[in-house]
């Protein structure tokens, strides 16, 4: 079960990424709209951490709003 919730979280943060490129943000730009530091956002693609709960709801719940399809 753990892999899975580790796999969901990496599969939003893809998600998140690609926006981000889309968008054409910096990992920096990307920390502040999110209201989290560089250093984070950085460790989160490079695969070091993974999003709290709290940060996967408001990960999910940004995308939603931009109208990612989750």
């Amino acid at each position: 079960m753990l892999n899975s919730i580790k796999d969901t979280r990496m599969g939003l943060l893809k998600k998140l990424n690609n926006y981000r490129l889309d968008k054409g943000w910096s990992q920096a730009k990307l920390g502040r709209v999110l209201g989290v530091s560089h250093v984070t956002v950085c460790n989160w693609f490079a695969g070091k951490t993974c999003p709290s709960d709290i940060w996967a709801y408001h990960i999910q719940k940004f995308l939603k709003q931009k109208g990612v399809k989750i």
